[in-house]
């Protein structure tokens, strides 16, 4: 956008499920009866997932983009399980449950269920969990977040060491690839690379995952476009960047007082924010990896992100809006026919 905007998509998450709380996990689909006890379940900062590991078990998450709705109580059918919740939980077993409910669409649903330690804690997790589903603005982050999304992935789905699975890490880039390929990278980012070998979380970093991604998933276009802006340096000069911000970038209908052109300034900023090379930040230059950065932001939106503050923003009673109907509906009596 021609104008920084700060595109705040973020719902703060409730301070008790960023500490997280002890809680048993159970599944019930079939025959198939899952019965996890004392899992430490959080929800990560930005409210990406709710995740969860135990002593001895591979970590797990569910994504709350995916969650359709949060439920208070809930019993398995299975006797044998019951009893042993009952054993442990006492009568408040309903009271002390919830059932998240989750799915890429909502005929196939998932069913998760957990036991809190008390009725009060399930009560502060059912109203918190609710706060931060639904985040409609959250489907309109940018490139760079939502490769920071797949990275925290990897991070929580760790295996019973707490450690990062290569092969969950090579799973993760093998569509369309081989898995060779997948490892050959991670061995020369000096991480490990062999099939059944496990990396320490601090060791796999985000700046590590997003070389990786970038060795994996080269952009050919926007080298193309470099080359072109450039014209063959190794840098893209603020005025060269300036001309291209406005003949590229910028949309030539918008008005040019509300929307004006880029300058010299603006572009500084955007050199200051996304370069990452300190020398060429002091050169007020942009090199390819500053310009994949801008590109991959939200500057670069295909909406305007100011418009999302505002519209579909139903949170309010329905009473306070205008109901707007070119259909005879809210038509009684004599109304018909008028």
């Amino acid at each position: 956008m021609t104008k920084k905007f700060e595109f705040d998509w973020r719902i703060p998450v409730p301070e008790p499920l960023l500490a997280g709380c002890t809680f048993d996990r159970w599944t019930e689909e079939r025959d198939n009866i899952v019965w996890e006890q004392n899992a430490v379940f959080k929800v990560d900062e930005y409210g990406f997932f709710i995740y969860w590991k135990s002593d001895g078990k591979d970590g797990d998450v569910i994504e709350l983009c995916q969650v359709s709705d949060i439920r208070a109580g809930g019993i398995p059918s299975d006797r044998k399980l019951l009893s042993n919740l009952q054993t442990k939980h006492g009568n408040e077993l309903d009271e002390r449950s919830l059932t998240i409910c989750s799915g890429t669409d909502y005929i196939n649903i998932n069913y998760q269920h957990v036991v809190c330690p008390d009725p009060k804690t399930a009560k502060v997790w059912l109203d918190g969990l609710r706060k931060i589903t639904h985040n409609v603005k959250a489907n309109n982050f940018c490139p760079m977040t939502c490769l920071k999304k797949h990275w925290m992935r990897l991070c929580f789905t760790v295996d019973s060491q707490g450690k990062v699975p290569v092969k969950v890490v090579a799973r993760t880039f093998a569509s369309g690839k081989t898995e060779k390929l997948v490892y050959q990278c991670l061995s020369e980012l000096s991480l490990p690379s062999g099939k059944s070998d496990v990396m320490e979380k601090d060791d796999f970093t985000f700046d590590k995952f997003y070389a990786l991604y970038h060795k994996i998933c080269p952009r050919n276009d926007i080298e193309e476009l470099f080359r072109e802006i450039a014209q063959g340096k190794d840098f893209i000069a603020l005025d060269q960047f300036v001309n291209f911000l406005n003949e590229k970038q910028r949309d030539p209908r918008l008005n040019e007082i509300l929307y004006p052109l880029y300058d010299d300034k603006r572009a500084i900023e955007i050199i200051t924010t996304y370069e990452q090379d300190e020398k060429a930040k002091e050169e007020k230059k942009l090199t390819k990896d500053g310009l994949i950065r801008y590109l991959m932001s939200d500057e670069n939106a295909p909406v305007f992100l100011d418009r999302l503050d505002i519209y579909m923003d139903m949170d309010l009673p329905l009473c306070a809006y205008y109901i707007n109907s070119s259909h005879n509906t809210y038509l009684i009596g004599r109304q018909f026919g008028d």
